[in-house]
């Protein structure tokens, strides 16, 4: 049979797996298997054995248990309040007052958690109820909570840049500190739009809370105190050089686990529970890697990845036309798999064809980032709003009406991105070069 043929075979046995319903890394690791036996004679055995040690024994990828166990420790902690409590005084005199709240929790929240889906849970736990009660609008308080939700995903330290930044071989720190500024964007594009609505419908939003004097808001502003405490021991220790993104991980671990327990929250049950969860996640996001790494060697044998990239360079795009044609391909994938699945799948294969145009690798992982987070919020696998249907009870349809208005946005956002890169690259170039 053709190269054309089998590698037909082997994509079918992919997608064919994933509509299955089976488990991505399963998937990943027979499509692998089918491929080494379609092309090569290696014994798939070895194979096997030598690319899942080389692949789970990098040692970036330590830090990823260790953001992961940092962002459920303070799930379940009083953190989560205090972030609405500390922030909720400053937003009162804005149009739309404190259904900002969400969003500038789930920024801060992002900062020490890393993961979209903790980003979504912990602060629809406390504002979904405490916003309800106070008269906003429904569709508003769960659009803005599973859109800002995905800031989880960008703004360092990101668990999604830590598998970018495995996958191709970058800088961590480099990835993190090129995730801020579009961060920052995303929170300003998703605060003006709720202002804007709020403009536009009076009549969905209650009326403003009292002010507060100046002293009060500091005084409440003090509940923020241990998340900028552990933001700054985070992210202050690597950009100071005292640590690598591993090591700032087991920082924000020792923090989490030392403000949980001055609170009061530490007890065993969470520890327990929070430990369980982490590696439960750490060892999904593991597997998907073993087995991405492992079609990656497959495709490798195929000359797929080379195929695909002689193809795109002989279509004859530019820089800008390959990205259209790059984001409408990881909307339509990101409907099907989850974000590290979509990162991990797609790099090794694009990577020689993103360089060939004269792109960034830095910048294709933080655009890359910022198309995944739409994933987040689009059906039928989009996280967040699964999470949200288990919070609310609220169906995914409505779910996903609610979330549209924010999915725009992150569109508006990979536009700016693309038309001004000096978003992503700015803060890269001013501290490494």
């Amino acid at each position: 049979m053709s190269d054309l043929v089998l590698s037909s075979i082997l994509i079918v046995t992919l997608i064919g797996s994933l509509a299955l319903g089976v488990w991505v890394s399963l998937a990943l690791f027979v499509t692998g298997v089918a491929g080494i036996f379609l092309f090569s004679s290696a014994p798939i055995t070895n194979v096997i054995a030598t690319n899942v040690w080389s692949t789970s024994s990098e040692w970036s990828l330590a830090a990823l248990p260790l953001f992961i166990w940092m962002g459920e420790i303070l799930f379940r902690s009083r953190m989560s309040k205090d972030l609405f409590t500390g922030l909720a005084p400053w937003m009162r005199s804005l149009p739309g007052g404190l259904g900002h709240v969400g969003i500038l929790a789930s920024g801060i929240f992002a900062a020490v958690s890393g993961s979209s889906a903790a980003t979504c849970a912990t602060v629809a736990k406390v504002a979904v109820p405490e916003l309800k009660a106070r008269g906003y609008d429904e569709k508003l308080i769960l659009g803005t909570i599973s859109g800002s939700g995905t800031l989880g995903l960008l703004i360092p330290p990101s668990i999604i840049l830590i598998v970018y930044g495995v996958s191709a071989e970058l800088s961590i720190s480099r990835l993190f500190i090129a995730g801020v500024i579009p961060g920052i964007m995303m929170i300003v594009l998703f605060m003006a739009y709720v202002s804007i609505w709020s403009l536009r419908n009076p009549d969905k939003v209650p009326a403003k809370d009292p002010p507060l004097s100046f002293k009060e808001k500091i005084r409440a502003t003090r509940t923020l105190l241990p998340v900028t405490l552990l933001i700054l021991g985070v992210i202050g220790s690597i950009y100071l050089g005292l640590a690598s993104p591993t090591d700032s991980a087991a920082v924000g671990v020792v923090i989490a686990l030392l403000l949980s327990w001055s609170f009061g929250d530490l007890n065993w049950k969470n520890f327990k529970e929070s430990l369980i969860a982490a590696t439960l996640s750490s060892s999904m996001i593991a597997f998907i890697l073993a087995g991405a790494s492992f079609l990656t060697i497959a495709m490798g044998y195929s000359n797929i990845p080379i195929t695909l990239a002689r193809w795109i360079g002989d279509l004859g795009l530019n820089h800008y036309m390959l990205l259209a044609v790059l984001t409408v391909f990881f909307i339509i994938l990101g409907s099907f798999l989850d974000g590290i699945s979509i990162v991990v799948l797609t790099t090794a294969i694009l990577m020689p064809a993103v360089q060939a145009v004269g792109i960034d690798p830095i910048w294709f992982g933080v655009y890359l980032v910022l198309v995944v987070e739409m994933a987040q919020i689009t059906p039928p696998v989009g996280l967040n709003l699964f999470v949200l249907q288990g919070m609310t009870g609220k169906n995914i349809v409505y779910l996903s009406k609610a979330s549209m208005p924010f999915f725009l946005l992150l569109v508006l956002g990979v536009i700016l991105v693309i038309v001004f890169p000096d978003i992503i690259l700015l803060l890269p170039k001013l501290m490494y070069n």
